[in-house]
């Protein structure tokens, strides 16, 4: 019922900077937590960045805290992270979430607590 895709990856330096966008097309996106997930080759998808419905609560991994920051534009069905100081170890794919129902106001950590996902984007930090 909710698409979402991602743009805004591409290859960058380290140090550089990125701003990921991940656009809905459902008419309840003001009511789904949002999140973002990275997975590299060989690893497992893990958590990145979460947001509330109301742009009020944040959750970052202790990896990436500090240096991105996600927000969110409901006028727009729109949610974003601005990635600062990119070091080689945030190549990955970057994959958008929308998650709803108990227990996502805090935005989950967990991948299997969000309903709905994206395509991905890719994104490649060189050194």
């Amino acid at each position: 019922q909710v698409q979402l895709i991602e743009s805004g990856g591409g290859l960058v330096q380290a140090g550089a900077s990125l701003r990921l966008s991940c656009a809905a097309s459902g008419r309840t996106f003001s009511t789904y937590t949002m999140g973002w997930f990275r997975q590299a080759p060989g690893k497992e998808r893990e958590f990145v960045a979460g947001i509330s419905w109301t742009g009020g609560v944040t959750n970052y991994a202790d990896s990436v805290k500090g240096r991105f920051t996600i927000s969110r534009d409901n006028a727009k069905n729109t949610v974003y992270l601005q990635m600062n100081s990119l070091k080689p170890e945030d190549t990955a794919v970057y994959y958008c979430a929308a998650a709803y129902g108990p227990g996502t106001f805090i935005p989950p950590r967990v991948e299997d607590r969000y309903n709905y996902w994206g395509q991905g984007t890719q994104v490649t930090v060189s050194s």
